[in-house]
């Protein structure tokens, strides 16, 4: 249980004094726990779910049958984990869609993380911005394995042109956990600038996500 737990390494004690960005993730995630189980300190189980679910992204969009199966979670901590994640994931969601400008790539990888690092398949989606920067629409174009093949430019134009998009950002998953851009990644990149141009409608960057972590191609110097 967190009160036996030395004083300064108490997750409510360091919250109180440090402020909760001091906290880990496991930290924050055992004081909603309260207590972990036989054989078990919480501490070991927050970090157990992180492990399990592939960090906090991932436990927001756990679904709920799979953890319900999860042992030394009962009804009542279920609930109020469940309660606390949507809360979570829902405040990011609004704040970021509330006429937020994309204009650092920290944004846009937070956003992103949200809603493609928990995927279990590879997913190809675009931001479409206004001129602003201002998010317009998140859509999921591709799913499967991204190449230059299946990915269509002609349909990412389409609906940059029907959203009235100035610019936009693309961005894909890799469900492998990391987040390195390929050369086939690369290559798609130039190819859809290319038919983008062609339209006036700049393409901002390229986002690579995981699990945790995700590369701006734009960063890299690769856009």
């Amino acid at each position: 249980m967190l009160h036996e737990l030395p004083a300064a390494a108490r997750p409510r004690e360091k919250l109180l004094s440090r402020g909760a960005s001091a906290l880990a993730d496991a930290e924050l995630l055992a004081l909603l726990l309260g207590t972990g189980m036989k054989g078990k300190p919480v501490l070991s189980l927050s970090q157990e779910l992180l492990d399990r679910f592939g960090g906090l992204a991932g436990l927001m969009h756990a679904d709920a049958k799979v953890l319900k199966s999860v042992k030394g979670l009962g009804p009542a901590r279920l609930a109020e984990l469940a309660a606390v994640l949507e809360i979570a994931r829902r405040t990011l969601q609004s704040r970021l869609q509330r006429g937020v400008s994309f204009v650092t790539p920290d944004t846009v990888k937070a956003y992103l993380q949200l809603q493609l690092a928990h995927l279990d398949h590879e997913a190809f989606a675009v931001l479409f911005l206004d001129a602003q920067h201002r998010l317009i629409r998140m859509e999921i174009l591709f799913h499967g394995t991204l190449t230059q093949a299946s990915v269509y430019p002609r349909e990412v134009v389409k609906h940059a042109l029907t959203l009235g998009a100035a610019a936009l950002i693309l961005a894909h998953n890799h469900p492998s956990g990391v987040a390195e851009p390929s050369r086939a990644d690369e290559l798609l990149t130039q190819q859809l600038i290319k038919a983008l141009a062609l339209v006036e409608v700049r393409v901002l960057d390229h986002i690579v996500v995981a699990a945790g972590q995700s590369v701006s191609m734009a960063e890299r110097g690769l856009i």
